[in-house]
């Protein structure tokens, strides 16, 4: 392939009518001429056109990050240039902080606090994986004799990573920045309905001095150019966060060349409120867990078990408070819950809650598409509570992504351990409780990598952020991600006086 000489892309506004993919440190069109649009689902509206990768795209991306990878000099840069790199990208982000937050709300239909958290988040990545690569090296051992052991940690080369439409920003950062901070080069799928503001990322990445061909955006179908990337000879590595059943394929189409594969999947994150819990606080941390970002979120806490001795005051100031929650204009800064994605999500979402309902369930408070004036063209849903539900209804054990939960009693400890693992999922789950002896044991025993105690967040930079079961396997956002990115390489050294004859020949 020829390899274009590298030069930095000139600062670019944020918000455009087209973007263009961003391959070996330039932007192009799709070498077929395809594009896509992307549609504001607060309101229906276009927002910009995309040009869309092919086959032939992801192959130059490849290339050019092979080349980048093998012939280049990012992963041969001294550790704190590489640092000092991350740290600029972060500086560009903040200094457009307010114009990627607007084309993150436009692009997704969220609520503008909701925004302005995961941006702020996703800045803060690249500034904790500044930190951490400095200090990531390998170890030295002594060995018995004359014998010393050390292990160095390299990249492990190209790597493809597939981003959900969820959160586009802060998702891209929690791969791009351990990536790129270890030394690898990376060819990123952001979702084609949420493509902007990776694209943006990629072109920062560029303007804060990262080499050309070390971060390529080709935006695409998932089934074309994601699989194409997974299958990929000359990829490595994929990182991707979604769905169980897309996971399962991606692990599969994977095994053929044996790559090196972290998967953050879907959830059914439980959240037990125990009888001593502080009543309040347990109410506003559940409508944080499920209704926060329109419960499109993979550790959403959809499923709560409350004690039989609480259950009915909880549930009234919980209905009560979830009447409350405002929907509608996402640059409002009133505005509780966003938009849903689109209408095949919204559709799902609906038919969630009316299987329910047929099962013999209550709809405690919303269960319907929600009409909202000036924004008819929308994909809304009314924040929902189900009651009187059985373990058995899909509404409980399959992941509903939306602003949907279902509520039952337990009676005590062990019970609502068994309730809460209960599930085919492991991400998240919460735990309300003032007895610290009680959040422990409890703790322990949750099959989930995530437990919040007396805490609606689950995300800060440096956290493990992960699953058991089917809900993938693999942490990002903490130290130990950057030794997914690596091979560890082991050296053994002999440094004795004498040579050594050991099969005395």
């Amino acid at each position: 392939m020829s390899i274009v000489k590298e030069e930095k892309l000139a600062q670019l506004d944020v918000k455009r009518e087209s973007y263009q993919l961003i391959i070996n440190g330039q932007r192009m069109d799709s070498t077929d001429g395809e594009s896509f649009v992307t549609v504001n689902p607060a309101t229906g509206e276009e927002v910009a056109r995309v040009a869309r990768a092919s086959k032939e795209d992801a192959e130059k991306a490849v290339e050019a990050a092979r080349h980048a990878f093998d012939h280049g000099k990012w992963r041969h840069f001294p550790v704190n240039k590489r640092s000092r790199t991350l740290n600029k990208i972060a500086g560009i982000m903040r200094s457009r902080f307010n114009e990627l937050v607007e084309l993150e709300v436009l692009d997704t239909g969220k609520s503008l606090a909701a925004a302005q958290g995961q941006v702020m988040q996703a800045i803060e990545d690249f500034e904790f994986y500044a930190g951490a690569i400095v200090s990531h090296r390998g170890s030295v051992n002594s060995l018995p004799g004359a014998f010393q052991n050390h292990t160095e940690s390299e990249p492990v080369g190209v790597c493809a990573q597939i981003i959900p439409w969820n959160y586009p920003l802060m998702m891209a950062a929690w791969k791009v920045a351990p990536a790129i901070a270890v030394g690898c080069s990376i060819v990123v799928k952001p979702a084609s309905l949420t493509p902007l503001t990776a694209i943006v990322l990629g072109e920062i990445c560029i303007e804060a001095g990262v080499p050309n061909g070390v971060v390529n955006i080709v935006p695409g179908a998932g089934s074309e150019i994601g699989n194409y990337l997974v299958e990929h000879e000359n990829v490595d590595k994929v990182a991707f966060t979604g769905s169980t059943p897309i996971g399962k394929s991606i692990m599969e189409r994977a095994s053929s060349t044996l790559k090196r594969v972290t998967l953050e999947l879907g959830g059914k994150s439980p959240s037990l409120v125990f009888d001593d819990a502080d009543i309040e606080a347990a109410v506003d941390g559940s409508l944080f867990g499920i209704f926060y970002n329109s419960g499109q979120s993979c550790e959403a806490r959809s499923r709560l078990y409350v004690h039989e001795n609480i259950y009915d005051e909880f549930m009234e100031k919980f209905i009560e408070k979830t009447t409350k929650l405002n929907l509608g204009n996402p640059f409002e800064k009133d505005t509780h819950v966003g938009a849903i994605i689109n209408q095949d999500q919204l559709d799902v979402i609906d038919s969630y809650v009316k299987s329910a309902k047929e099962a013999g369930a209550t709809i405690e408070t919303g269960g319907n598409v929600a009409k909202i004036e000036g924004y008819e063209n929308g994909f809304w849903y009314e924040p929902t509570i189900i009651s009187n539900t059985t373990h058995d209804m899909k509404a409980v054990q399959e992941e509903i992504f939306g602003p949907v939960v279902v509520v039952m009693k337990f009676s005590d400890e062990k019970e609502a351990v068994k309730l809460a693992n209960d599930s085919d999922y492991g991400l998240g789950s919460a735990i309300w409780t003032k007895d610290h002896a009680r959040a422990t044991r409890v703790s322990k025993q949750i099959q989930a990598g995530i437990v919040m105690v007396n805490c609606p967040f689950s995300a800060f930079p440096g956290t493990p952020f992960g699953g058991y079961k089917q809900s993938g396997f693999g942490r990002e956002l903490c130290v130990e991600t950057l030794d997914l990115y690596c091979e560890t390489k082991s050296i053994v050294s002999y440094y004795g006086g004498r040579p050594l004859n050991p099969l005395g020949v």
